[in-house]
């Protein structure tokens, strides 16, 4: 008999391997394949849902991290994480009144 003739038919639908979904309570959680270590930047655009070219742009000028592999731009899950974390902003204070019509208040006091 071959091995998988020997395992019950329980054992013959399980999945040889398993990933792990992201935890539904952290946000922050980037899904990664389990082999997979670095990311090129179209798969990271894709994970952050963001254009490739913004992604690119500002890893050119070492705003985001990154990582360098010879002349090719990655970037791994922890750098996804940092990126994430760095692109939070607080919520906006709904009373501090910086709206269209202060501006053009602002700007009419310059013009006179």
């Amino acid at each position: 008999m071959t091995p998988e003739q020997d395992a019950s038919p329980d054992e013959q639908n399980e999945p040889t391997s398993r990933t792990p979904a992201p935890s539904d309570s952290d946000p922050s959680a980037v899904p990664t394949a389990p082999h997979t270590l670095l990311h090129t930047p179209a798969e990271a655009a894709t994970l952050l849902a963001t254009s490739e070219s913004w992604l690119r742009r500002k890893a050119g000028q070492r705003l985001l991290p990154c990582t360098i592999v010879g002349k090719r731009l990655r970037f791994a899950p922890s750098d996804l994480e940092k990126i994430i974390a760095i692109s939070q902003r607080p919520a906006r204070d709904a009373g501090r009144g910086t709206g269209p019509a202060i501006r053009r208040a602002s700007r009419r006091r310059r013009q006179h």
